[in-house]
């Protein structure tokens, strides 16, 4: 038989895990615009940790929806802000238009190196095929200057979505709780 205690734990663990993500009050506000440097990476070791499967903040290294932010922006992209990419130009070092629509929303979820400054580093999948040909999308979108991202809402890193469809409707949900308040 299972003690009384195990079972209170397992019910209030059931009971978080089935929680809706919510807005946290103390996020960065919404529609909030900031120009930062933009780059890609991929969760293998040689370009995170020794552990490239979880984020600086625990969570799962998702390349459907991470980005991780340069320290000197955590205060301004807290783990957990939820960001679009408002506007973001193609040059030679940059290939936005080739796989912008590979990026999508992101959570702030993981940490730079602490030598980057004003700089966002998009997880992206390590192949993926475009036009016909598979590549590595991080190393075509290359080195992005002067992009606008946009602060789109905040999601909880324990229970962060893990598909673009998710992500978004979180965030619907979280507006609707928001305006019927």
């Amino acid at each position: 038989m299972t003690p009384p205690s195990v079972r209170v734990l397992i019910a209030a663990l059931v009971a978080v895990s089935l929680m809706p993500i919510v807005a946290d009050a103390t996020a960065v506000p919404a529609d909030k615009t900031l120009k930062v440097a933009m780059t890609a990476y991929n969760a293998v070791p040689d370009q995170t940790d020794s552990n490239p499967l979880e984020t600086a903040s625990g969570a799962y290294s998702d390349p459907n929806v991470v980005a991780a932010r340069s320290s000197d922006l955590a205060g301004k992209l807290p783990f957990g802000t939820v960001i679009e990419i408002d506007s973001a130009s193609s040059s030679p070092s940059c290939g936005y238009t080739v796989v912008g629509k590979k990026i999508g929303l992101r959570v702030i979820a993981d940490a730079m190196n602490s030598k980057w400054r004003n700089k966002i580093d998009i997880l992206l999948p390590q192949q993926v095929t475009l036009g016909g040909k598979t590549m590595n999308p991080a190393n075509v979108l290359g080195i992005c200057n002067n992009v606008t991202i946009k602060v789109v809402g905040h999601v909880s890193i324990s229970n962060m979505p893990h598909t673009q469809d998710e992500l978004a409707s979180d965030l619907n949900s979280s507006a609707e709780v928001a305006v019927a308040k």
